[in-house]
C-alpha cells in the first residue's frame, strides 16, 4: 500500500470494510479520524455502533477539522497509517457550519467555502506526507446518482465532486468500491 490511497464508489457499497482491511493488513499501529458530527439520534447512534465495531487497539481522533492538532497528540507518532472516514462527510461538516443560506448565497461565498475545505484537507494530506505516514481516505461518490432536487444538494454534490478529484490526483492509489467489489483505478 502506498502513501495515500482513496476509496470512493456508492453508498454501502463496501468503501469502509475496505478501507479497515487495508489497514489492518499493513501491519502498522492504525490511527483512525472519524469526520463524523453528532447532529440528531440517528447520527449518535450510528457513531456509537462504529465506535464499537472499531479495533479496539485503533487510536480514534474524532474529527472534521484542525487537522494540524493531530501532531500535538500524544498519540500520532505511535501510529504508522491513518485512516479518514470520510472526506464528504468532513465537506457536509464544514458546510453546516459556515452558517450560509445555500438557497441565497452568492456563488463567490460558497467558492470561498470549497477553498477553505480543500485547504483543509491539504492540511492533513501535507502533514502526513512530511511525517511519513500512511493515510487512507474513505469517500462517497455522489456525482452518478439523481440530480439534487434543491442548491444545497447541487452545491455539495459540486464541492465533493471536485474535493474528490483533488484527493485523487494528489493520491498513490485510487479504488472505486462496486458491489462490494474494489476495482482500482489508479
Amino acid at each position: 500500500m502506498s502513501g495515500v490511497v482513496l476509496i470512493t464508489g456508492g453508498a454501502r457499497s463496501g468503501k469502509s470494510a475496505f478501507a479497515e482491511k487495508l489497514a489492518r493488513e499493513s501491519g502498522l499501529a492504525v490511527g483512525y479520524i472519524a469526520t463524523a458530527a453528532a447532529s440528531d439520534e440517528d447520527m449518535l447512534a450510528r457513531i456509537a455502533r462504529h465506535r464499537v465495531q472499531r479495533p479496539a487497539d485503533w487510536a480514534t481522533f474524532e474529527m472534521y477539522r484542525d487537522f494540524e492538532s493531530l501532531e500535538a497528540d500524544a498519540r500520532f507518532d505511535a501510529c504508522g497509517l491513518f485512516l479518514l472516514d470520510c472526506l464528504t462527510t468532513l465537506a457536509t461538516n464544514h458546510m453546516m457550519d459556515s452558517g450560509l443560506d445555500f438557497d441565497t448565497c452568492a456563488l463567490a461565498e460558497v467558492d470561498k467555502l470549497e477553498a477553505s475545505i480543500t485547504a483543509e484537507v491539504d492540511t492533513l494530506l501535507d502533514m502526513m506526507e512530511r511525517r511519513g505516514k500512511r493515510l487512507v481516505v474513505v469517500t462517497n461518490e455522489v456525482g452518478m446518482g439523481l440530480v439534487p432536487a434543491y442548491r444545497m444538494g447541487n452545491l455539495f454534490r459540486d464541492i465533493a465532486g471536485r474535493l474528490n478529484a483533488h484527493v485523487a490526483r494528489r493520491a498513490d492509489e485510487v479504488w472505486c468500491m462496486i458491489s462490494g467489489l474494489p476495482l482500482r483505478l489508479k
